[in-house]
C-alpha cells in the first residue's frame, strides 16, 4: 500500500523533497497557504537542479482549513520561528498511526512535537541540501547534495521506517535511513551553529575568512560547539569533526551559512532555535565565548530589523 505524503510547505526545502517524491509518482499532498496554491496552479512545481530538472504541473495543494483526513507520513520543513504556526495547520491531518517526520535543525522542535502529539508519532531527521526559492517561485537547487537522513529516535528499524526508506529509494534524493538519528542530528547541530555562527559574525562565505587569516577563529567556535555537544552526551564522532572543521577551514570554499543570506535580504533568522538554544546548554557562558559572541551579533542584527520595521511599519 502506498504511503500519503503530507509536505508542509512548498518551500526550498520541503518543495524540493516533496517534488522528487511527486516525481517518482509517490502520494503526496502540499499543505500551502492560498498565494503559493495559486502560484503552483499556475506555473507547477518546478526543480532546476544539475542533478536533474523537473517541472510537475498542478501539484495536489491543500490549505489549512481543508485537511479532513490523516496522512501516513507529515514532512515537516518550516522555519523554527515558523513551527508553532505549522503545527496548528497540519494538526489536522495527524491520525493515530501518521509519522511526523521534521527536518528543522537544532534539538527544540522534537519537545515541541512530542508534547503536542506523542513521542510516538515523531521520527527523527535532517536534510543536507542548499537550495532556494527565485522570483518565480521555482527552486533551485544549489549544490550536488540532497541528503534526507531520519529514523526512529531509539535506533530501531521500525516497520513504518522501512516503508518511508522504500518510497525515498524510489525518488531522484538519497534518502537514508539512520538507527543512530538523534546523533546525527547532534552532529549536524554542532556544524551549522559553528559555520553560521562564524560566517554571520564575519559576513563572509569560508574561503573569504581563511583568506582573511581567521581560519582559528572557524576552529575555536567549531570546538566550543562540540564541547556543549559533548557534555550533553553527544559528542561529535572523530571523523565527523574532522571533515566538519575541514569544510569550515578550507581555503577557496564558497561555504556560507543559509543565515547569512537572510542577513543580507533582510529576514528573519534562526539565531534563536540554533546558536540561542546550543549556547543555554554551555556550562557557563565563559566556556563558549565565540558562540556568545556570534550569539549577540545575530540578536543585535534582530533588533534592528525590529526597530527599523517599526519606523516602516
Amino acid at each position: 500500500m502506498a504511503l500519503r505524503f503530507l509536505i508542509v510547505g512548498a518551500g526550498a526545502v520541503g518543495g524540493y523533497f516533496g517534488g522528487r517524491l511527486l516525481e517518482a509518482g509517490e502520494d503526496v499532498s502540499f499543505l500551502v497557504r492560498p498565494r503559493r496554491a495559486a502560484e503552483l496552479a499556475r506555473t507547477g512545481l518546478v526543480i532546476q537542479s544539475r542533478l536533474g530538472n523537473a517541472v510537475l504541473p498542478a501539484p495536489r495543494c491543500v490549505l489549512a482549513e481543508e485537511l479532513a483526513e490523516p496522512f501516513d507520513v507529515i514532512l515537516l520543513s518550516c522555519k523554527a520561528y515558523d513551527l508553532d504556526g505549522a503545527v496548528t495547520a497540519f494538526a489536522p491531518a495527524v491520525g493515530p498511526d501518521t509519522a511526523i517526520l521534521p527536518l528543522l535543525n537544532g534539538m527544540r522542535h522534537l519537545d515541541l512535537l512530542d508534547a503536542r502529539f506523542g513521542p510516538e508519532h515523531v521520527l527523527g531527521g535532517e536534510c543536507v541540501i542548499s537550495s532556494t526559492l527565485d522570483a518565480e517561485g521555482r527552486i533551485v537547487h544549489l549544490n550536488e547534495a540532497h541528503t534526507l537522513l531520519f529514523g526512529e529516535r531509539d535506533g530501531r528499524r521500525s516497520a513504518r521506517a522501512e516503508a518511508i526508506a522504500q518510497s525515498f529509494a524510489r525518488a531522484n534524493f538519497d534518502g537514508r535511513l539512520s538507527e543512530a538519528i538523534v546523533q546525527e542530528m547532534w552532529e549536524k547541530w554542532v556544524f551549522i551553529s559553528a559555520a553560521a555562527g562564524i560566517t554571520c559574525l564575519m559576513r563572509a562565505a569560508i574561503g573569504d575568512i581563511v583568506a582573511a587569516g581567521a581560519a582559528d577563529l572557524a576552529k575555536a567556535l567549531l570546538d566550543e560547539c562540540a564541547a556543549i555537544a559533548a557534555r550533553q552526551g553527544f559528542a561529535p564522532r572523530p571523523q565527523v569533526l574532522d571533515r566538519t572543521r575541514h569544510m569550515l577551514t578550507a581555503p577557496g570554499s564558497p561555504i556560507a551559512a543559509s543565515m547569512l543570506r537572510d542577513i543580507e535580504r533582510g529576514a528573519p533568522t534562526e539565531a534563536e532555535h540554533i546558536l540561542g538554544d546550543l549556547l543555554r546548554l554551555a556550562e557557563t557562558r565563559e566556556s563558549a565565548p565565540l558562540l556568545g559572541i556570534a550569539f549577540a551579533h545575530l540578536k543585535a542584527y534582530e533588533a534592528r530589523r525590529a526597530r527599523e520595521q517599526g519606523k516602516t511599519g
